[in-house]
This record gives C-alpha cells, sequence and structure tokens, in this order.
C-alpha cells in the first residue's frame, strides 16, 4: 500500500480503529455471532444476482469479521476473505471454524490484493455493505478488482446507497427520526473525519484509536470507475431496504429486512451492482 503522506496517515488510523472496533463487534448483539444466520445479511435480489456459487472462486474483499463471507461460503463457493485489519482477519477465521466452513483469509490492504490473491483468479469479486467509504482512490480500487477477475468474471457490490451516507448512516448525539441531510453526497472535498468512539453496532465506547476517516464515492462515480477499469455494468439494483432499523420508525419487510413504513418517501438506501470483465 502506498499513498501520500496524508493519506497514508488516515488509512492507518482506520486501520487501528478497526482493530479496536473488532472485539466490540463479536460481542454485540448487532452481530450476534453464532446465533444470527450469516444468510440474513444478504437481500434477496443479491443472491439473483450473484446466481449459483457452487464451486466457483470468489473474493471477499474488506470482509472485516467475516459473517458474510461465512454465508457465501454456505452457498458452496470457494471463498477468500480479505481485510486490513489483523484483529478483525484473526476472528474471522475462528468464527468460519466454529461455523463449519472452509474459508481462506487473508491479512493485507485491499488495495494490494493481487499481490496477495493473485491476478486472474476468481470468477466473482464481492464487497458491501460499508465497505466504499473507506477506499481513498476509487479508480486503483476498480483496477485492482479488475485485474483479480477472470475474463468472463463478475464483481459485485452490494453497497449503502449514498444517499444513505448522505443522511448519516448511524445516528449522531440528540438526532431525531427526521431525515435530515447532514453529509455530502457527491465526491471531491476529501475525507470526513469521523468520532468513531462508539461504533455502528451496541456495545462500550473504544478507549483507543477513536478517529476514522471516509470518503463520499457517489453511484455516478462508482458506475463510471469501473466503467474506465474495463468492467461492463450488466445490473443496478437500488432497494428501500436495509439489514438493520436506522430510524426508531422503520418496519420489519417480508424479506425480514427493515423498510421506513408506509405514509414515507420511499428512497435508496442500498445498492447492489453487477460488473463484468469481458472474456478475451
Amino acid at each position: 500500500m502506498s499513498f501520500g503522506a496524508e493519506v497514508g496517515r488516515m488509512v492507518r488510523a482506520n486501520q487501528a480503529n478497526w482493530d479496536a472496533r473488532t472485539p466490540v463487534h463479536v460481542a454485540s448483539e448487532f452481530y450476534a455471532v453464532g446465533r444470527r444466520d450469516p444468510l440474513g445479511w444478504f437481500a434477496p435480489f443479491e443472491w439473483v444476482d450473484l446466481g449459483d456459487l457452487a464451486g466457483r472462486e470468489l473474493a471477499h474483499l474488506q470482509c472485516h469479521i467475516g459473517i458474510e463471507t461465512v454465508g457465501l461460503a454456505r452457498r458452496d463457493a470457494r471463498v477468500t476473505g480479505l481485510d486490513f485489519s489483523a484483529a478483525a482477519v484473526g476472528e474471522a477465521r475462528r468464527i468460519a471454524a466454529e461455523e463449519g466452513v472452509g474459508v481462506e483469509y487473508v491479512h493485507a490492504d485491499v488495495h494490494d490484493a493481487v499481490a496477495h490473491l493473485g491476478a486472474g483468479r476468481f470468477d466473482i469479486v464481492y464487497t458491501g455493505k460499508g465497505a466504499l467509504c473507506y477506499l481513498p482512490d476509487l479508480p486503483r480500487w476498480a483496477a485492482t478488482v479488475a485485474d483479480l477477475l477472470k475474463p468472463g468474471g463478475f464483481v459485485y457490490i452490494a453497497e449503502f446507497h449514498p444517499l444513505l451516507n448522505a443522511l448519516g448512516p448511524k445516528p449522531g448525539p440528540g438526532e431525531g427520526p427526521e431525515l435530515l441531510l447532514r453529509h455530502d453526497y457527491l465526491e471531491g472535498r476529501g475525507a470526513i473525519q469521523r468520532d468513531s468512539t462508539y461504533t455502528y453496532t451496541d456495545g462500550p465506547a473504544l478507549t483507543s484509536d477513536t478517529v476514522s476517516y471516509e470518503w463520499m464515492h457517489s453511484l455516478g462515480e462508482v458506475v463510471t470507475t469501473l466503467v474506465r477499469a474495463g468492467l461492463t455494468i450488466d445490473s443496478l439494483t437500488e432497494t428501500e431496504l436495509l439489514p438493520w432499523p436506522r430510524w426508531s420508525q422503520m418496519v420489519r419487510a417480508d424479506s425480514g429486512w427493515w423498510a421506513l413504513p408506509e405514509g414515507e418517501p420511499r428512497i435508496p438506501l442500498l445498492y447492489g451492482l453487477k460488473a463484468s470483465k469481458p472474456r478475451a
């Protein structure tokens, strides 16, 4: 991993912050490790878009503690997870062993994934749900994804919509239930410094490494960057569903996920994007 001095400092701060978050997340009711079905973290349309995973080589980038990684392995993919947090990778290995699934985990920064995982190795690259905002250089990431894929393979991004990020993916101190724009939707103004003393899950405050940095990436930027990396957009799905109730007024949908109730605006909170690498 190589960045300029200032961006490099921010990335290292994020790595330390995710190391500090990991034990809180593992113990949280939010993740309910060992008690919540990992398949419940996937929207129904994801399985339609991903198709049959049996026997396919799949890389899960920025996998954190590997909850979704386990779900992908349960669909019989040959899964490799990668994350820059040593603490998270250690817990991911333990969780996979306890769940009885075979997953290879690699501790590395996503920008160095080709060196650690191998070029042209994967049928599918999967990433999502809070990953892209930690990428300071989206074109570099897209080139990495393209290099990881076999010809004919595809990347699948299941990610929180930039509108949700603009509204705030977690409530700030004293925030009410109103849907108010609080942050940028569009990219271009550099990193936003966050106070991550309390993470997005339940659990105690962090005692160290409480600062993190996020970069906004609009939907237009994501699509254009993938196309410029040589990939072809196959589908783009926007949904009002979330896997947890961001606002107190949200109600359970038939899928088991959460949505704003009737009478509230129908707005996109998460999207699924599939982009393929042309065959040689």
